[in-house]
């Protein structure tokens, strides 16, 4: 059998012993088992559309399983394809295409039983499925019964529902694979019958990142296991796709549905544990169940692989984490090599700056300073220090002549008329243009560093400030943006982020000692107002009770109501709230409801 293609994936054995420290003669805890069951959890980092990439990976990941004497490996859901693979399932030779893939796979599974996604094709329909691969044949092909047609997922636009599962039996034990929704659902009848005889249930995944997700999935997985009383092996994706952030968090829950073992959160991780299994028995032959009857035996394994302890994330941690991932994920899957931003010396460009760091070494970063005659010194100087303290290059390119070249211009025009926001968002313009001429001239990527915020009630500047090909912190609120940036100086032990931009009141800049209060609600009153009405769907009336300002609420709504044009032309961001502009809310621009209303 010819090496399979190399591939970076972490790799963690289970006991936290590394591949040197096993070469060099550590042994593994030795315990007796009556029967125990190896399995490779292999979370992974895949490409949409990258069906080489992501089958090169595969097959390295069961070599990886191979050399530990992994019985079983299992792979997050349509791994082949990457997920979420949208309009490319509407062509028919992308499905053949990773159908191939799915054959070459197959014939690498010599001695080893594979659960791997992908898009299956029957009759003219397509399936999101999971192959049950052994000894170079197809075992088994699951179609995914529930899809989920809610938030981000549209699965019913692409899959035809599954209309069955069954039984995969061996020698030694049992398990029945299913796919992400299937294992959130109240099942019924057969299904149910059918988990019930297993010994174990693998689960393969694709379920996105979002706050207070990691705690609902965990209470459904626990209540699963004690349901069928049987352990579930869960294999999440891992990543940055587009918007969507795969947190990966892959973990095995005893048949009491506690935590067994878990990979980590927002990396690759392999993941192999020695998972112990209740005595089988024979299965109840019923009506409309099927059993598969598989040859293979377990593999004799004297050492025990034990399961890894995993850093729990707090939830700031686990924001900055997601956003560093999307960040990275976003820009070198796109064949970006660097990024640039507008540092102004404000809270969002500096937050912006750390992640990038974070995500693609501080070499790779760019800050462009573009100081107006309204920019304070204050402001100048803290963009510079964020800069220097972040080891990036740094440049300043003062706009006031261009801005007096468009003023010259416009000055006939605009004769007998007072200066007002039209003068403020040349300014912005001008900038966006500056960032967009760096972009063209060195191939950098602009990343966009307006906050959730700002966007929901339009306070930013179509073609200006909302200018970038990424943002980074689009669905972080203003509140959230502080909590992050005091998390990355603790971090670092040091003031990356100075102090004075912590404590300075948030201003554009684009007048004369203007702060965003001359025109907003003070921050922590409008993230208030913004959560009820977006992320928690609430009424007027159920707001206005609840906050206890008629006139800002009635307000507040109007301006997120007004602004669904600019968020529509906005650059994509990444999710972290279940309400995500763009994946999530979907509201029309021409519409009359108005939420201000009583």
């Amino acid at each position: 059998m010819p090496p399979a293609p190399k591939s970076k994936i972490l790799l963690q054995e289970a006991g936290a012993l590394t591949l040197s420290e096993c070469k060099y003669g550590i042994k593994l805890t030795h315990v007796n088992y009556m029967n125990k069951i190896r399995i490779a959890i292999a979370q992974i980092n895949t490409i949409v559309g990258d069906l080489k990439g992501n089958t090169d990976k595969i097959l390295h990941c069961i070599d990886q399983a191979r050399e530990r004497d992994a019985d079983l490996v299992v792979f997050p859901e349509l791994a082949i394809t990457g997920y979420p693979p949208e309009d490319l399932l509407l062509k028919t030779h992308f499905i053949e295409q990773n159908i191939r893939s799915l054959r070459e796979i197959t014939a690498y599974t010599k001695d080893i039983i594979a659960v791997v996604g992908f898009a299956n094709e029957h009759k003219g329909s397509a399936y999101n499925s999971a192959a049950i691969l052994s000894n170079k044949k197809e075992v088994y092909v699951y179609n995914k019964m529930n899809l989920p047609n809610y938030g981000v997922f549209d699965e019913k636009r692409y899959f035809k529902s599954g209309s069955g599962n069954a039984l995969i039996k061996t020698k030694d034990f049992s398990f029945v694979a299913n796919i992400c929704e299937d294992i959130w659902v109240q099942e019924v009848g057969r299904e149910k019958e059918l988990l019930d005889q297993a010994q174990f249930i693998v689960n393969i995944s694709a379920s996105p990142y979002c706050l207070g997700k990691v705690k609902e999935r965990k209470k459904i997985l626990t209540d699963k296991a004690k349901r069928y009383k049987a352990p579930i092996v869960y294999c999440n994706l891992i990543g940055g796709q587009d918007e969507l952030i795969f947190d990966g968090r892959s973990a095995v829950f005893n048949k009491d549905g506690r935590p067994f073992a878990d990979a980590r959160a927002f990396e690759e991780d392999f993941l192999v544990i020695d998972l112990p299994l209740k005595q089988q028995n024979r299965p109840k032959k019923k009506e409309g169940i099927t059993v598969i009857n598989l040859d293979y035996k377990l593999k004799d394994n004297s050492s025990v692989m034990k399961p890894p302890k995993v850093k729990d994330l707090d939830r700031v941690e686990e924001v900055y984490s997601a956003l560093t991932l999307g960040v990275r994920d976003y820009v070198i899957k796109n064949k970006f090599s660097k990024v640039m931003l507008g540092m102004s010396g404000g809270i969002d460009s500096a937050l912006v700056a750390c992640i990038a760091v974070d995500a693609l070494g501080k070499a790779n970063v760019l800050a462009i300073s573009m100081p107006s005659m309204y920019s304070s010194k204050g402001t100048q100087g803290d963009a510079e220090k964020i800069a220097r303290n972040l080891g990036i290059r740094f440049a300043n390119v003062p706009i006031n002549g261009i801005l007096d070249s468009y003023l010259s211009e416009l000055e006939t025009h605009f004769s007998g008329m007072k200066p007002d926001v039209t003068e403020e968002n040349l300014q912005a313009r001008i900038r966006g243009n500056l960032l967009m001429a760096f972009s063209n001239k060195f191939g950098y990527l602009v990343l966009n560093t307006g906050n959730k915020s700002e966007t929901s009630v339009g306070y930013c500047t179509l073609y200006g400030d909302m200018t970038g090909g990424f943002a980074v912190i689009k669905d972080v609120l203003k509140h959230l943006v502080y909590e992050l940036a005091r998390y990355k100086n603790k971090k670092e032990k040091k003031e990356i982020i100075p102090e004075s931009v912590l404590t300075r009141p948030p201003s554009a800049e684009l007048r004369p000692g203007q702060k965003d209060q001359d025109t907003l609600p003070p921050y922590d009153v409008l993230d208030e107002i913004i959560d009820l009405y977006i992320e928690k769907d609430m009424s007027f009336r159920d707001i206005a009770n609840k906050v206890g300002n008629i006139d800002i609420v009635k307000k507040v709504l109007r301006m997120v109501d007004i602004n669904e044009y600019k968020r529509r032309q906005a650059a994509p961001g990444i999710k972290i709230t279940p309400h995500a502009f763009g994946r999530d809310r979907r509201m029309p621009i021409t519409n009359k409801f108005n939420g201000g209303e009583l």
